[in-house]
């Protein structure tokens, strides 16, 4: 008699109809909880699908809302641009309308400039700091704005803070420069030269070219002396 190349071990089939018996036995007691696991795990991507839909025609809306606030906001109609004509929102409605969407974000950021320009400064720091900053640039002008809020509230310190905050976090060579000029200024007002020097010297060494950059030499040499009289 041949054998088989493969001879199975009673065992073996033992086992595995063993353990098919107890994965039976497991579905048949769980079966309503593993229905109901993978009904939930179907709902929270439906919902997440709908939810990207919604905030997607949300942001449509808000942006069609925005255009009208930001001509407003261009032709210096500042009040108009944050309260909006009867016909179109303003930036303060925008943003409490369409929470949540990229336009709504934004329009905090819009009534923030509009209310520092206005000269209501507390309300422009409230604002600009509810603006989530997800871009560079227009991260460090809010938080620079801020700062000029905060100088223009007798709060200089703070203003200064502000102004090194938003030049580190712009990191580039046209926002940052302009952000340390802004310190070294509210330094030298201060009577704080050698705290001045150090913000001059930081744009000499590393934005050169820029336009802060191009004069910088006479500020620098004009601190050295004031510092040396002090």
């Amino acid at each position: 008699m041949t054998k088989n190349k493969k001879d199975v071990n009673p065992q073996t089939i033992s086992s595995v109809e063993e353990t098919l018996t107890r994965t039976e036995q497991f579905l048949e007691e769980n079966y309503k909880s593993l229905l109901i696991g993978l009904g939930v795990i179907i709902v929270l991507v439906g919902i997440g699908w709908l939810g990207k839909l919604y905030l997607s025609k949300r942001n449509d809306d808000a942006q069609s809302q925005m255009y009208q606030a930001e001509r407003y906001l261009e032709m210096d109609s500042l009040k108009l641009a944050l309260n909006g004509d009867g016909n179109y929102l303003g930036f303060i409605d925008i943003a409490k309308d369409y929470k949540f969407t990229n336009s709504g974000n934004l329009a905090k950021y819009s009534a923030g400039i509009c209310y520092l320009h206005l000269g209501n400064y507390q309300e422009a720091i409230d604002f600009l700091n509810n603006y989530s900053k997800k871009d560079k640039v227009l991260g460090s002008l809010a938080i620079g704005a801020t700062g000029d809020a905060y100088v223009q509230l007798g709060n200089v310190d703070k203003g200064v803070s502000k102004y090194l905050e938003a030049a580190d976090y712009a990191n580039n060579s046209f926002n940052t420069p302009v952000f340390l000029m802004k310190a070294g200024e509210i330094y030298e007002l201060t009577g704080k030269y050698s705290e001045a020097l150090k913000v001059y010297e930081r744009i000499e060494s590393k934005y050169p070219e820029s336009t802060e950059g191009t004069t910088i030499e006479k500020y620098i040499a004009r601190v050295k002396l004031l510092n040396e009289h002090k």
